[in-house]
């Protein structure tokens, strides 16, 4: 049998192992990022909200007009297979959903362009190392500001990541592990690859518009309903961010991530705040407990 521990993939109505999973040079989905995707997260053997990233992955298709053949039952199915194929009980699993490029003799537009279905399970990974979430992040604000949402629509995942990659570099030119963008009014959005929210005495908040509606972030919102934290959500101010008591980021790949430095100002002594750590504690455990788990089906590999 072919190895495929180090990431199954399928590609257009194929399983294959992922190196071997391509996509042709003049397709959109290269060409121009003409992408939609999602990810979900398996642990021990069981997928995380896999129903709400289905659904998630689906608005984003039918926002952008992408219409593959593959049905949500069936991309249920091959998520399933894709780490079973794997033996993954870890695994960091994506969907996309790509336009190819219009056939010869069509005209150059996107409607003549098919979309088609890509997906695969690789090993778990991390946006911000165990490390990085155990000091808590460093984080800061960079100059450049988000693509707004007139321009492209945040909530459906997107590679547009011009603006995040640019933060990245600011980031790294600071000393600071991430950027988190504000948009074109100073308003906090979110990070590369990550939802944020900030405490100030005891009341936590997050970005109200400029940001993926994660899924994470919905979890987040239960968990602080499940310990009667207050809870907004609303535009935030850079100076009110910068100055929270704590902040922290949240993510498939990753949780919940608490930050311990915001453009060199040290929260909670240069650690963890206590709502932050409460709430990521309780994510993992309620993740242990079976909270919103589907398990694998390994019979389907």
């Amino acid at each position: 049998m072919t190895d495929m521990s180090k990431g199954a993939a399928y590609l257009n109505g194929d399983f294959l192992p992922l190196e071997e999973a391509k996509i042709p040079v003049t397709h959109w989905g290269y060409r121009r990022s003409d992408v939609t995707y999602d990810v979900v997260g398996v642990r021990d053997g069981a997928f995380f909200r896999l129903e709400d990233h289905l659904s998630r992955f689906r608005a984003s298709m039918t926002r952008l007009r992408m219409a593959p053949p593959e049905s949500d039952d069936e991309i249920r199915a091959i998520l399933h297979r894709v780490v079973a194929l794997s033996g993954l009980r870890d695994a960091y699993v994506a969907m996309d959903c790509l336009r190819a490029s219009p056939p010869p003799g069509a005209p150059r537009h996107p409607a003549y362009a098919p979309s088609y279905i890509m997906c695969y399970a690789v090993p778990w990974v991390w946006v911000a190392s165990p490390e990085m979430i155990e000091r808590g992040m460093h984080l800061m604000i960079p100059r450049v500001r988000r693509i707004p949402p007139e321009s492209f629509d945040p909530r459906v995942k997107n590679f547009h990541w011009g603006d995040l990659t640019e933060g990245q570099f600011e980031a790294l030119d600071a000393g600071a592990d991430f950027a988190v963008l504000l948009d074109g009014a100073g308003n906090v959005t979110e990070g590369p690859g990550f939802n944020v929210f900030c405490v100030t005495g005891g009341r936590v908040a997050t970005p109200a518009t400029g940001a993926l509606d994660g899924i994470t972030r919905a979890s987040v919102m239960e968990l602080c309903a499940e310990l009667g934290l207050a809870l907004e959500v609303r535009d935030i101010p850079a100076d009110e961010f910068r100055a929270a008591d704590e902040i922290f980021g949240c993510t498939t790949a990753g949780g919940i991530m608490p930050a311990a430095r915001i453009d060199g100002r040290r929260m909670s002594n240069d650690a963890p705040g206590p709502i932050s750590t409460a709430l990521k504690n309780l994510f993992w455990q309620k993740r242990a407990e079976g909270w919103h788990a589907t398990l694998v089906d390994y019979a389907i590999g």
